[in-house]
């Protein structure tokens, strides 16, 4: 993963930096008899009380008994300037840096490097020379700025790399959301369909076989649209004619022995305001099928400045509605989505009215 190919090349820098910093300790300095052994444990205390902390913070945690791990690592840092000759200071001091920028505040971790840039200048301005006073002084900010700055690098990175993967299982979900309701418009009209042209042509088989026979042509042409359906479906292509959706739609409910009365304002539209009615033109001959005692259906557009308005009335409204319905949900989306809304509820007449309103 990126993120941990981050952390571990941000930790191997912090590691070659300390390890460069105790080497560079353990040549510069010159400590007199019987200091070895004291020297030896102070650079063991600061490396191994820095590397809890920066293993913590590539992880963007704190490190467990936080901050005893910080007082400890500023403990390391300056106790050996008072038991130990030389300053060992200076090459601690830039690790301490980048510990207190990481794990405080910027403010407050800016203003404490401040005070140990002022605090090693003045413990090295006496015995150095002025270009070792400077290197060392400036070292402790930029040291802790680039200790920072690798930190803030691995969780910048492990943080993008968390949201690429939630982009990706939302454009998952949203893919699975987008078939599931195309799958339930597109093919609850073919199913509706296919289900009353072969009862219509059981009944007329014995009676009329030629008008049998057309409906078991005309039940074989749903079944195919129906086929198309699930392929452009897979293929995440849906693109429908409102006119051509409402002519399937008066074929249809005619057939089922509904009156139907089309009247379509005669304009251009968008082309997802156009997809959005075809579809609630289908979900709703759709519902008038399944749900309703229907005798006549009406399908109309108008347009009122900038906003289209199609209404699909029917006079067969069940006695007691439900809840809406995947399907009706479905529609509100598109016609979200198409920057308008979606509503659906029994006239006081008995009957039931699905209105949608897109942009024009």
């Amino acid at each position: 993963m990126v993120s941990s190919s981050a952390r571990k090349l941000a930790g191997g820098l912090i590691i070659a930096v300390s390890v460069a910093y105790t080497v560079i300790a353990l040549l510069y300095f010159r400590w007199g008899p019987g200091y070895g052994a004291a020297s030896g444990v102070a650079i063991l205390a600061v490396i191994s009380t820095h590397y809890l902390n920066m293993r913590a913070g590539l992880r963007g945690e704190r490190p467990p008994h936080f901050p005893l791990t910080l007082v400890l690592q500023a403990v390391a840092t300056y106790l050996p300037d008072f038991l130990l000759p030389g300053g060992m200071s200076a090459v601690s001091a830039p690790m301490l840096a980048g510990t207190l920028l990481v794990f405080l505040p910027l403010g407050w971790g800016g203003a404490l490097v401040g005070l140990m840039m002022l605090y090693e200048g003045a413990v090295l301005a006496t015995g150095s020379d002025l270009v070792v006073v400077l290197f060392y002084t400036v070292t402790v900010p930029t040291t802790g700025a680039m200790i920072y700055a690798l930190v803030r690098f691995v969780r910048v990175a492990a943080d993008l790399e968390q949201a690429r993967a939630e982009l990706a299982d939302a454009a998952v979900l949203k893919e699975r959301l987008r078939i599931s309701r195309d799958l339930h418009d597109g093919l609850g009209r073919s199913l509706t369909a296919i289900a009353l042209k072969g009862d219509l042509a059981s009944r007329l088989v014995e009676r009329d076989p030629t008008a049998a026979r057309t409906e078991m042509g005309e039940l074989v042409q749903v079944a195919r649209e129906a086929a198309q359906d699930v392929r452009q479906v897979a293929r995440g292509y849906r693109a429908m004619s409102l006119t051509g959706e409402v002519d399937r739609a008066v074929a249809l409910l005619e057939s089922s022995g509904i009156g139907v009365q089309a009247h379509l304002a005669d304009t251009a539209m968008p082309r997802r305001s156009e997809e959005a009615l075809a579809w609630a033109v289908r979900e709703a001959v759709t519902n008038v099928l399944r749900h309703s005692r229907a005798t006549t259906c009406t399908i109309t557009t108008s347009v009122n400045g900038g906003t289209l308005r199609l209404e699909v009335a029917n006079d067969g409204a069940p006695e007691s509605a439900g809840s809406a319905g995947g399907g009706l949900t479905g529609l509100a989306e598109r016609a979200a989505q198409a920057g308008g809304s979606c509503t659906a509820a029994p006239t006081g007449t008995g009957g039931f009215l699905l209105a949608v309103e897109v942009a024009a």
